[in-house]
């Protein structure tokens, strides 16, 4: 229960510099393209260096071969997300081939349902609540949701009239400074190089991975607040998508987990990864490649707004209750 309730302070505080990004970007007191500045800061600078330190001083032989099968668990259960995403995605937009606009929006739900926000948000949760053990085991879990981001990911978020060299933007979506770190932390800490580094590198990586997290939620804020919150609020079939985010999906994979004899060590990354909000992806992507961004930022705010309520509800339910 201690546990049920920092997650659920940790979610307000989540909440409020989501509220803290939304006013910056409303009342004009950054400019138009700090979302852009932003989004490049926690890319190339705060996440790899989160990943860089949380590896190098977590990822030993002996915490490796007692967590391993997390990335088994996290492969199987992105794999069969995503071959859900395909016939839950065609319930949301059932003629995509009555123009490129239906095609389109298919494709941002088919991501929705397979992916959600498992990388800004889900980072932030652990880290506050369990610290950097519990981030570890988190990295090992979503370690191919986040290839299966940068790779599938891409390919359906970008429109298809764009995708003449797709393979050079898929080779360039695994190459990404936050998987190229992750990688590299684990190797360092596999031959125990970490603790050779002096003393104030690893200070700066940690200081400049907990500034991950706040930077993330502030981020998403500002970019929901470049909208209509009307327009946002009116779309049902985002509510829709948003429970099956939030609960139905990770409801099920926990059933599942438990049925199977999945140990807590286990169910509790799981749970956070799959119950996290709709992520900025579906706004990123589409922005930087020219396509619809509006039913992305609905899913955002949304889904970002209830997580509040049901992560931490998810949490007692199936992790403290069941």
């Amino acid at each position: 229960m201690e546990i049920f309730h920092l997650t659920l302070s940790q979610m307000l505080n989540m909440f409020l510099l989501v509220l803290v990004g939304f006013i910056l970007r409303k009342c004009k007191i950054l400019p138009e393209n700090a979302g852009t500045t932003m989004s490049r800061l926690e890319t190339y600078c705060f996440v790899p260096m989160l990943y860089l330190s949380t590896q190098m001083t977590q990822c030993t032989v002996e915490s490796f071969t007692k967590n391993y099968t997390l990335i088994l668990y996290g492969f199987v259960s992105i794999l069969a997300a995503v071959l859900l995403a395909y016939p839950v995605s065609r319930l949301f937009v059932r003629n995509s081939s009555a123009s490129p606009e239906a095609s389109y929006q298919r494709e941002i739900y088919k991501y929705a349902i397979a992916l959600g926000n498992h990388g800004f948000m889900g980072n932030f949760i652990i880290l506050g609540v369990f610290g950097q053990e519990g981030l570890y085991k988190y990295l090992l879990f979503t370690f191919c949701l986040t290839i299966a981001s940068s790779s599938w990911g891409l390919y359906v978020l970008i429109p298809k009239d764009q995708n003449s060299s797709i393979w050079q933007k898929l080779r360039k979506g695994l190459l990404t400074p936050p998987l190229i770190a992750m990688v590299a932390g684990m190797i360092l800490g596999l031959l125990d190089l970490g603790q050779y580094a002096p003393a104030f590198v690893t200070n700066a990586l940690s200081s400049a991975g907990a500034c991950m997290g706040p930077l993330a939620m502030v981020l998403a804020g500002f970019v929901i607040g470049g909208y209509d919150l009307k327009e946002l609020l009116t779309n049902k079939k985002v509510y829709i998508a948003s429970a099956l985010r939030l609960i139905v999906i990770p409801s099920v994979l926990m059933l599942i987990l438990h049925a199977l004899g999945t140990p807590k060590e286990i169910m509790t990354p799981a749970l956070i990864g799959f119950a996290v909000p709709l992520g900025l992806n579906t706004i990123v992507y589409p922005a930087a490649y020219g396509g619809d961004t509006k039913t992305g930022a609905s899913m955002a705010m949304i889904s970002t707004t209830l997580s509040v309520i049901t992560i931490p509800l998810m949490y007692l339910l199936f992790i403290v209750l069941l």
